[in-house]
């Protein structure tokens, strides 16, 4: 079938496309996309007249190559695909299958002609042992679930109906997710099921097999809860007291430790709090994004959506898509949802909501933290008003229009 080029993540890694002495690292969920990504590099290297027999493809999950565990056994498969002359271009499809493979891929690294492409499960990837033996020698792309622009335009490339109201498909694309197989399936109930199986899936392949979870049963209420409670803010203090109400009860070091897990898979994406007076970190309370909105509504019966956090959640994977580091920002006893800065060490500021227009009083409440900020960068106030206003410099945007346009903050 024909690819969908993610021409976003495509350009982050071109210019690093033939260096032999940089590991390209892509991390992720579970099937947002990684594989498909280096599939596209290959059909680019390809393009642009490297040999086929210079391009070395290896699907550790392929009934092919699935045997391989050992180091040895891997270094034996790539001399026997690999040609004698020039740059070769290796690319490896669910890494953490092998042995040590941290130490087999650097040794190829340092032979000088593999360009090294690499993918695998976020839990091995992220766990510190890739850090640790290849400080310096890798770069990490991270990829993130169709944002609402990708979504749109996947839904045209692959010929499925779109809307012409935006709002319409905001809904779709809220409830339904981001997941790039989910757009070829036609109905909710499919690309529901499609979600959930990806929890499974990583909770088996991912969490099960590399730490011990003694009580599963509490681990799914931990991931139930925060799953439910998306973009609230919470502590692991809060957290264990909520649990405690409907009658789980569980050690603050365990509930931190699932969490740690659940975000190490990638099911969540932890945002700090970040106080201004004080230019300081908050310790304690965090808010939790999830990879995916469809998370949700896979594990509720409920269809009706709650459009603050699911925009905020909307625009933070659409920001961090986008290389902004992202935090959320306390002024005083007020809260700015969030704080974004870009490569350059430069900030912008962002209020979400689904309406400004409906009173006053909800106006105020988004500007308002907004003003009391006294420094020179941009601030939004992002909602799916049509619209919009003008207010002391606060720039007021429609955020459908804006992040299917494919717009910087």
């Amino acid at each position: 079938m024909e690819l969908f080029y993610r021409e976003q993540y495509i350009s982050k890694i071109r210019g690093f496309y033939h260096d032999t002495d940089i590991i390209k690292v892509i991390t992720g969920v579970r099937r947002c996309g990684k594989s498909s990504l280096m599939e596209m590099i290959k059909d680019e290297l390809i393009k642009e007249g490297v040999n086929e027999e210079h391009i070395i493809y290896i699907d550790l999950d392929s009934r092919k190559y699935r045997k391989i565990k050992a180091d040895n056994e891997f270094e034996e498969v790539v001399d026997e695909l690999s040609v004698s002359n020039g740059t070769k271009y290796l690319f490896v499809d669910e890494i953490q299958n092998i042995k040590n493979f941290e130490e087999i891929i650097n040794a190829f690294r340092n032979d000088g002609d593999y360009s090294i492409f690499i993918t695998g499960s976020n839990s091995y990837l992220l766990s510190g042992d890739l850090s640790t033996k290849l400080t310096g020698r890798y770069i990490e792309f991270e990829l993130f679930t169709l944002n609402f622009n990708e979504y749109l335009s996947m839904k045209k490339f692959y010929n499925k109906t779109i809307d012409s109201n935006l709002h319409v498909e905001l809904d779709k694309f809220l409830r339904e997710g981001g997941f790039p197989r989910t757009v070829r399936f036609d109905t909710f109930e499919e690309k529901q099921v499609y979600a959930k199986a990806v929890i499974d899936e990583i909770f088996e392949k991912d969490i099960k097999r590399r730490v011990k979870i003694r009580n599963v049963e509490v681990f799914e209420a931990v991931r139930n809860f925060i799953i439910n409670n998306f973009g609230a803010t919470m502590s692991i203090q809060s957290l264990q007291h909520s649990l405690q109400k409907a009658g789980l009860s569980v050690q603050r070091a365990t509930l931190k430790r699932y969490i740690d897990e659940l975000v190490s898979a990638k099911i969540l994406y932890q945002c700090n709090r970040f106080d201004m007076k004080s230019k300081k970190a908050l310790s304690g309370e965090k808010k939790y994004y999830l990879a995916d909105t469809s998370f949700y509504f896979a594990f509720n019966t409920d269809n009706r959506i709650n459009y603050g956090p699911a925009l905020e959640n909307m625009v933070y994977l659409y920001a961090r898509g986008k290389n902004y580091a992202v935090s959320v920002g306390r002024i005083g006893r007020l809260e700015c949802d969030f704080i974004l800065r870009d490569m350059e060490q430069n900030y912008s500021y962002i209020q979400v909501a689904y309406t400004i227009n409906e009173s006053k009083q909800t106006e105020d409440r988004e500007y308002k933290p907004l003003e009391m900020i006294r420094d020179n960068y941009p601030k939004y106030v992002a909602t799916t008003d049509y619209l919009l206003q003008k207010r002391n410099g606060i720039k007021h945007i429609n955020i459908l229009e804006f992040i299917k346009d494919g717009k910087k903050f």
